[in-house]
């Protein structure tokens, strides 16, 4: 089932210059989440088919999913609890016998979804606060650092085409102040550190979504997909009214790298373009799996501090870099199923 994840980083690797990665040594944490995976495969990939001669490790929190295994081949795998400050202190000591740091680090550990980064505020907040700040201690002092913010940042504006010079408006009692605050104050410490002479790079990234979940995965389009398959209908929790602008996974690992490698600014947004409704988009999943969608007759309520609008301006990144071809939205459901349909086992008819 791999093979839907390879599909997604040979397109990343056609379309970036790479070459700056050739013998460096890479950290990815959160390396076994939907954007962890595939930035670590596309950095297999360009070791085993084009020789870049990359030592890459990855930090996750628990076992790595079987499904995931054979990515993780030739890589160094550290198993631990990222905000724990022993165990960064124990890699800086392995680190010290080589006499050399990471050449870069991706900080993409931290919860995508809501029934998560809810459910333990205090190891969220450290997630994106004392993990961040340890981990530039693990940086050479010419290497380069990307933390992988979010769109929540802009919560509490109901506006689109939200861009980089504007923030929220929540309050710190907000139900998911523990995501947003913590997003926040990891910019300030990638800022901090780059007034003390560090390259980082700060990416506020907006739903992504794409082959690489797991079972368990909870996000939006996800619990569609699954709501579909499993029960053959897809009922809403609400009117399904709110916007959002989705990014298929290729796009944004893409945005990712092209922003670490050959960024110019401090903070992109990064998201794709399609933008829809909550309710379109089950319609769209249900119109691929032949299923029916119910909408309440009453309005529900659903999660606490659901933001009414996700749209970010990209305009930033296509500026500094160029148009670029996004996934089509039907195309990226096409292939979102038929990873889930493998998941649960399912033989796939839905054509990629």
């Amino acid at each position: 089932m791999l093979d839907l994840i390879e599909q997604n980083c040979e397109k990343v690797i056609a379309s970036l210059d790479f070459s700056s990665l050739r013998n460096k040594r890479v950290l990815i944490t959160g390396a076994s989440g939907l954007i962890g995976i595939h930035m670590v495969s596309v950095l297999k990939m360009l070791n085993e088919r084009y020789d870049y001669k990359m030592d890459v490790w990855c930090w996750v929190f628990s076992d790595v999913d079987t499904n995931f295994a054979p990515v993780f081949d030739g890589c160094v795998v550290l198993k631990s609890d990222l905000t724990d400050s022993r165990n960064i202190e124990s890699v800086a000591n392995t680190l010290a016998e080589t006499l050399s740091g990471f050449d870069v680090i991706i900080h993409a550990a931290g919860y995508g979804q809501p029934q998560k980064f809810t459910s333990n505020k205090i190891k969220t907040i450290e997630l994106n606060t004392h993990a961040t700040t340890n981990l530039f201690k693990l940086l050479n002092a010419e290497g380069s650092f990307l933390f992988c913010s979010t769109s929540e940042v802009y919560s509490g504006i109901n506006e689109e085409g939200i861009d980089e010079t504007r923030i929220g408006t929540t309050l710190p009692d907000h139900p998911r102040a523990c995501y947003i605050e913590g997003k926040r104050c990891g910019e300030a410490i990638c800022q901090a550190f780059s007034e003390l002479g560090y390259k980082s790079k700060i990416a506020r990234i907006s739903l992504a979504y794409g082959p690489g979940t797991k079972s368990n995965d909870a996000r939006v389009i996800s619990n569609l997909i699954d709501k579909g398959l499993k029960n053959g209908r897809i009922e809403l929790l609400d009117n399904g009214s709110s916007i959002r602008t989705y990014g298929y996974i290729s796009d944004i690992v893409e945005m990712l790298y092209n922003i670490l490698l050959h960024g110019k600014q401090a903070v992109y947004n990064v998201s794709g373009n399609s933008r829809v409704s909550i309710l379109e988009l089950a319609q769209k999943i249900g119109e691929q799996l032949n299923c029916e969608v119910v909408v309440p007759s009453s309005e529900s309520v659903g999660l606490s501090g659901n933001p009414k609008v996700v749209n970010m301006s990209i305009d930033r990144y296509l500026n500094e870099f160029g148009n670029k071809t996004f996934e089509p939205i039907d195309v990226g459901l096409t292939n979102t199923i038929n990873w889930q349909k493998k998941l649960h086992g399912i033989e796939c008819e839905v054509a990629p």
